[in-house]
């Protein structure tokens, strides 16, 4: 019997999508459907480019496919990113889909790193990114993306932001000589803050990720305030004095009302470079069992990689390495976790059913 349309529409209208649930046909996921004989090309329309259940979205369609007698599936992937949290053109960022806070209770847990990795995991699957580097006092953004000299302006006299690894980035750090301390109040961080919002170019973005620094306090409330966050995530070592502080900025965030996706746990284990034994320098499960006590998601853990200070140290995040730590993959897990749970966000926002699907 010959392949027709109608009969692949039938077969994949069985297929769930894993995470938002109902099936591919209904949810007006399959584009530019051709035939040719028993072989069939299509376009599946994503809601992120950072999905990351293509695997098992392409090993069902094969499993549909197969009994009507299609021989040959040439699968290509679309996406288009839905915003999770309604925004109205007169407000900051109309062009921005989504807000990603990145926070911490307190410095040094590597907020930064894991910043600056999850944006450029998700410029490298596709997505619009850019990069905020909200930490007045203390800017490392720049470094670790390798970019120096100062912006220009864009076309309609705003600044344009630079950019490295597919992601746009501002920072305070383009602006003052390296070195130079920034010793300021309270309301002039928030003001720098509210400026990179307003007059920075950042264009059509599927995701703006916002590094903070550490602490509750004048940066988290403007940005709150400012702009309608699509989600935090919260960035914390597995010892108990992490742990203490992580759990000031969740109560934070509960009461500027800001969705928070899930726990980081930073600096999980190091793996001898002899033995290959995991050492748990900072403890054991902290993060888990944070998650647990205030019904987290524990979006996973990094470990200890010297890839990562490396990187860091001369512009090249993990994930954008030739040959990537044991982190890279971590960093890539979480981003493309991160990226669904928007994409949930989203299809709730809109109305449409969420379900589990097995």
């Amino acid at each position: 019997m010959p392949v027709t349309e109608s009969a692949v529409l039938e077969a994949l209208s069985h297929v769930q999508e894993p995470e938002l649930g109902g099936d591919l046909v209904t949810r007006n996921m399959i584009r530019d459907l051709r035939i040719d004989g028993a072989t069939v090309a299509f376009q599946i329309e994503l809601t992120t480019p950072a999905c990351p259940l293509k695997d098992e979205i392409e090993s069902r369609v094969h499993k549909a496919l197969d009994p009507i007698g299609v021989e040959s599936i040439e699968l290509t992937w679309g996406a288009s990113v839905r915003r999770a949290t309604p925004r109205t053109a007169e407000q900051l960022l109309p062009n921005v889909k989504n807000v990603i806070a990145v926070a911490s209770g307190k410095g040094g847990v590597g907020k930064s790193t894991v910043s600056v990795n999850l944006a450029v995991a998700l410029a490298r699957d596709g997505a619009k990114v850019g990069l905020l580097d909200a930490d007045i006092t203390g800017p490392n953004i720049p470094l670790m993306l390798g970019l120096e000299g100062q912006p220009g302006k864009s076309g309609d006299n705003k600044i344009a932001p630079m950019t490295r690894h597919g992601v746009k980035a501002i920072s305070i750090q383009f602006f003052v000589p390296a070195g130079q301390p920034i010793i300021w109040r309270g309301p002039l961080v928030g003001g720098a803050i509210t400026q990179f919002l307003r007059d920075v170019d950042w264009g059509d973005l599927d995701y703006l990720v916002v590094d903070l620094p550490p602490g509750t306090s004048d940066a988290q409330l403007t940005l709150a305030q400012a702009v309608p966050i699509s989600g935090a995530v919260l960035v914390t070592t597995p010892q108990e004095v992490s742990l203490l502080d992580v759990e000031k900025a969740l109560a934070m965030f509960k009461r500027l009302s800001v969705p928070v996706l899930g726990l980081v746990e930073n600096m999980t284990a190091l793996a001898c470079p002899h033995c290959g034994e995991m050492i748990e320098l900072f403890g054991r499960g902290g993060g888990e069992r944070f998650a647990r006590e205030h019904d987290l998601e524990l979006l996973g853990g990094i470990p200890l990689d010297i890839t990562v200070r490396q990187g860091g140290d001369v512009g090249v995040p993990a994930v954008a390495q030739r040959e990537p730590g044991p982190a890279a993959q971590a960093f890539t897990t979480i981003a493309r976790t991160i990226a669904a749970r928007m994409s949930v966000r989203a299809a709730q926002g809109a109305g449409q059913p969420v379900l589990t699907v097995s």
